[in-house]
């Protein structure tokens, strides 16, 4: 099943459970699970995570990184009220996010989920950062000085991840997001990023072949956006 509005009754419960969470500022971290990676999956996440390239640029325009920051920045105040913290954030988020094909406002989303936008955030089970990555992803797939709670690693790990989870579950944006949680099989957690996303919606057009808010309302994720894979040029 996809995640979208015309989601049935148990998702609209658990969108409503999410809703109350979300208001009273909880994040809901969960533990990812470790499972064996093919030899070619290892070797293209481990590619795209060593490249660290900080230069490139994610954005169509100046105009639209403006307007884009402006208005994610305005929503994110509260949260992190540091003003250039904020803004780096938000560029990583968006550069991460567009080089692994997904929808920026979707990251966000699960960040709030996940760490409620707490860089040093640790949940019991060990995840760690903003978007809660396992250590144990840095030993498959990373190396030893790679630090989770560094900004660009923890969203680059985070993006890649997701990334991946979408891919082995064909674009099943429902089934993704709780492999990435580590609730495969329940709704909840697809529920809650799908409360957050709400917040983050942005009208404004999108680079051609990355998600947008509009996309959502046939499938979140379209198996043919896969070729924003690891292995593919999204990741340059």
């Amino acid at each position: 099943m996809k995640l979208t509005r015309r989601a049935g009754a148990p998702l609209r419960a658990a969108v409503l459970v999410a809703a109350l969470c979300l208001q009273a500022g909880e994040a809901r971290p969960g533990p990812q699970m470790y499972e064996p990676l093919s030899a070619s999956a290892r070797h293209a996440l481990q590619k795209a995570v060593a490249d660290r390239a900080v230069e490139g640029n994610s954005f169509e325009s100046p105009e639209h990184a403006r307007a884009w920051i402006l208005a994610m920045s305005r929503r994110l105040q509260k949260r992190l009220p540091d003003e250039v913290a904020r803004v780096e954030l938000l560029r990583t988020v968006h550069y991460e996010a567009t080089r692994a094909g997904l929808d920026p406002q979707l990251v966000l989303a699960v960040i709030q989920v996940e760490s409620n936008f707490r860089k040093y955030a640790v949940s019991t089970a060990g995840a760690r950062g903003y978007m809660q990555v396992m250590p144990f992803w840095v030993d498959v797939i990373g190396t030893r000085d790679h630090n989770l709670f560094h900004l660009r690693t923890n969203l680059r790990y985070g993006c890649l991840i997701l990334r991946h989870y979408l891919d082995i579950e064909r674009g099943n944006l429902t089934r993704a997001l709780a492999r990435y949680n580590g609730s495969l099989g329940k709704l909840w957690y697809p529920g809650l990023v799908q409360a957050a996303w709400k917040n983050w919606e942005y009208s404004a057009p999108a680079r051609p072949g990355i998600m947008t808010v509009v996309d959502r309302k046939d499938a979140a994720v379209t198996p043919g956006r896969a070729a924003a894979a690891a292995t593919g040029p999204a990741l340059r």
